[in-house]
């Protein structure tokens, strides 16, 4: 962990570049000092099917899921979330020139006796001293 995931009404295709988005919120993360690189993962789903307020076509939203493994004080998790969040909002400025985006992010911490993970990609980071 942690995972972060970007769901996006699909309206919002061509006007984000969300390859640069997932890369700045790995950077992001990253910079917090609280999560090893082997295990970051950024992805983005779109959702193409949605009703969002007064239902207008160019209504548009992101909603941010981070979900991390326990082991990180409150302040921990609130000044990760805060910096995501804004590097996020900065990047998608332009969207709040109009009234028709929305942007949310929760962090939720996942239950270590109900979560199964395996994972090649850690060994030869650790090994590379990464």
């Amino acid at each position: 962990m942690p995972h972060f995931t970007i769901e996006y009404s699909a309206n919002l295709e061509g006007q984000v570049d969300f390859d640069h988005l997932c890369q700045e919120v790995h950077k992001t993360i990253l910079a917090t000092g609280l999560f090893e690189i082997g295990a970051v993962r950024v992805r983005t789903i779109a959702s193409d099917h949605y009703a969002i307020a007064d239902l207008l076509p160019e209504n548009g939203f992101i909603d941010m899921s981070f979900r991390i493994g326990r082991g990180r004080s409150q302040g921990e998790k609130k000044a990760a979330g805060t910096a995501i969040f804004d590097a996020v909002a900065q990047e998608l400025a332009r969207l709040f020139d109009t009234p028709h985006f929305a942007l949310s992010l929760e962090i939720r911490e996942i239950d270590p006796e109900l979560s199964w993970k395996k994972n090649a990609i850690h060994p030869r980071l650790r090994q590379k001293g990464d």
